[in-house]
């Protein structure tokens, strides 16, 4: 047994003795649908909203707030918000916001949390958003200020944080200094994003590592891809390091439209599995969490790519017997 295997192994058992919960942000409905080109409209959002709801998942990002000419797969993201916090005011409503007139409509619908996206990578910023990363995070800065004075919890996330497709590895020097301007801007939550899938278990847990000593009072998510198929190794990997806050999307729905063959965000499900296999709370129903993988499909008409839907339904009889 190696070092990295006796060191997780030995904190995972400690860690288990103290009922660990972790909190899964869905976000299905925003990075799962912006590269889909069949438009859910808002009734069938709603559907899938109180799917989610029902499954246990209490917190939700629920779209952008672009301009709809330009992420059309989000023009009602306004009435969204305000209908789910109307249904569930219980539910911790997310959505990305992009520049200051989004934050004005996510202001005025009453947006719980406030998600910004900066990338740490020249080549996938210019694609991305037309900007250096540099002119992207002098943008960012001022719009987490602009957050926090209008009184809306900011989230900022760091994009291509574990490498960049275009231009390799990515000092985690360069991911230390970005995080630390997005902190002293004011963001009260700081996200990790393998916006390529490029990550691997032992860079997860050094840079969580670094982020969590440097700033101890910033909560810290990760956002990781399943690209190559890493996804819940790097999840693991995560949670060891101490993060208790992970991106999830059901049935593993999402793809870049910037990175080509950047498939997409771990399933929900197969999240929820890993976590129950190891004793640790989520709040989710696996089983009502695969309904909603099946409500996607049949809007897409589409299977998609997480496991626990397809296992549930192949072996229900196996299952049961073993809890499920």
């Amino acid at each position: 047994m190696g070092p990295w295997q006796s060191v997780a192994i030995g904190k995972r058992e400690d860690q288990m003795s103290q009922k660990i919960q972790v909190v899964l942000e869905e976000e299905s409905l925003r990075d799962g649908l912006l590269a889909e080109s069949r438009l859910l409209g808002l009734t069938e959002k709603m559907q899938v909203v109180r799917l989610l709801k029902d499954a246990g998942i209490r917190r939700l990002q629920l779209g952008s707030f672009g301009h709809p000419r330009t992420v059309p797969q989000m023009a009602n993201t306004d009435v969204l918000v305000s209908l789910a916090r109307r249904e569930f005011p219980e539910l911790l409503c997310t959505a990305l916001v992009p520049n200051e007139k989004g934050l004005e409509r996510a202001v005025h619908c009453g947006l719980g949390l406030a998600s910004m996206a900066v990338a740490v990578s020249d080549s996938y910023s210019l694609r991305s958003v037309g900007r250096s990363a540099g002119e992207a995070l002098e943008l960012t800065l001022a719009l987490v200020g602009a957050a926090v004075r209008a009184g809306v919890r900011a989230r900022a996330e760091v994009q291509c944080a574990f490498g960049c497709v275009f231009e390799g590895a990515i000092p985690e020097i360069t991911v230390m200094e970005t995080v630390g301007q997005l902190v002293e801007a004011g963001a009260a939550e700081i996200c990790l994003a393998d916006t390529a899938g490029l990550a691997s278990p032992l860079q997860v847990g050094r840079l969580v590592a670094q982020v969590r000593t440097t700033y101890p009072a910033v909560e810290l998510s990760l956002h990781l891809s399943d690209t190559r198929g890493l996804g819940l190794v790097n999840i693991y990997a995560g949670f060891v390091a101490g993060v208790r806050l992970f991106s999830v999307a059901a049935g593993g729905l999402g793809a870049s439209p910037v990175i080509a063959g950047a498939s997409g965000n771990v399933a929900g499900e197969d999240a929820v599995n890993l976590f129950h296999g190891m004793e640790v709370a989520t709040g989710i129903d696996l089983a009502a969490l695969c309904r909603v993988v099946q409500y996607y499909e049949t809007l897409l008409d589409r299977k998609l790519p997480g496991r626990m839907n397809l296992v549930l339904h192949s072996q229900p009889e196996a299952l049961a017997k073993l809890g499920f």
